[in-house]
């Protein structure tokens, strides 16, 4: 679940209390939809977003974190797991999270009405939260979500895909939200425009690292860790860093992509081969180059607090590797 008792236990309790609202918030009339969504929470998840929010709330606030940055810490999460909903069913996961896809629960149909239901309910709530500028930011988001979805269906099994594509696409996939919910917060805290694009820096950076990590762990992973068989990103053609620093010194990966992993014990033989390249090791370089970004970010910000909260962050993204 949670990270946050081992990091400040000044929000634990504000993270209990989102956990209770996310069912609250997305209760539905019809009970399909209710157990669909009342299912995709029920199966937990790290709430890092919200737990960055949180954190940044109380570091930029003189007295008590406000019930906008709460209510946006549970907006983000809700876009963040309706999101995930239609990555599944792009994807065709069975699992995720260690249970049963809500496609695979109930059906395709349920499951994308599911995600348009979630997106819908945060667009409802973020309007209520009455600041044009955060409305505006983290409605970009959803879009970008899109754009990212298609960037990854274009390259799906394109051995010729660059780093920096990767890295565009990862921005739009993951970084985005991050980013974007940093700089909200900063914004509902009232701090000069320099803070708050700083702090939007400073998410798209951890974002970045955060995505390069979760496709490090896509390799090196077992199922029980990951929730999901390893190696799902690969067979669903989807080419992260590990695998495209690898081609650089295995020739062999280019024949499994061009069958897209279809032979049996493909996927094992790839990963196997990445494992023995330097695929893994330039992947961690690349997360800690961001990482160390996104700690410059924070530097230019005169907030010892956050410099000293959000370091907890950055250190947890990196050590989920050990």
């Amino acid at each position: 679940m949670t990270i946050v008792p081992k990091i400040l236990p000044n929000i634990h309790k504000d993270l209990l209390i989102l956990e209770t609202n996310l069912k609250k918030m997305v209760s539905a009339k019809h009970p399909i939809l209710y157990a669909a969504a009342a299912h995709l929470f029920n199966a937990g998840g790290k709430r890092i977003r919200p737990t960055i929010i949180l954190l940044i709330a109380l570091s930029t606030t003189k007295l008590n974190i406000l019930p906008e940055h709460k209510r946006l810490a549970e907006i983000t999460e809700i876009i963040h797991t309706a999101s995930l909903v239609h990555d599944d069913v792009i994807d065709e996961c069975e699992t995720r999270r260690g249970v049963n896809t809500v496609h695979n629960k109930f059906s395709t149909k349920v499951a994308v009405l599911a995600g348009d239901f979630l997106f819908a309910q945060s667009s409802w709530y973020l309007a209520n939260l009455n600041n044009l500028d955060v409305v505006k930011i983290i409605s970009k988001v959803i879009t970008d979500f899109a754009e990212g979805e298609v960037r990854q269906g274009l390259t799906c099994f394109d051995e010729m895909i660059s780093i920096d594509n990767y890295i565009e696409k990862s921005f739009y996939k993951t970084a985005s939200l991050i980013a974007s919910s940093c700089k909200a917060t900063a914004i509902l805290s009232q701090t000069t425009i320099n803070t708050q694009n700083q702090f939007y820096i400073y998410g798209k950076h951890l974002g970045l690292a955060f995505q390069i990590v979760d496709d490090i762990l896509d390799i090196i992973g077992s199922k029980a860790s990951l929730g999901k068989p390893a190696g799902s990103d690969l067979k669903n053609g989807n080419l992260t860093a590990p695998l495209i620093f690898a081609l650089q010194e295995d020739a062999k990966l280019y024949d499994l992509i061009e069958r897209e992993f279809q032979q049996q014990n493909d996927i094992y033989q790839a990963i196997e081969i990445i494992k023995n390249t330097h695929g893994i090791q330039k992947s961690y370089d690349l997360a800690q180059e961001h990482i160390q970004a996104s700690i410059q970010a924070i530097n230019k910000i005169d907030n010892r607090l956050a410099q000293e909260s959000l370091s907890y962050i950055n250190n947890y993204i990196i050590k989920r590797l050990n």
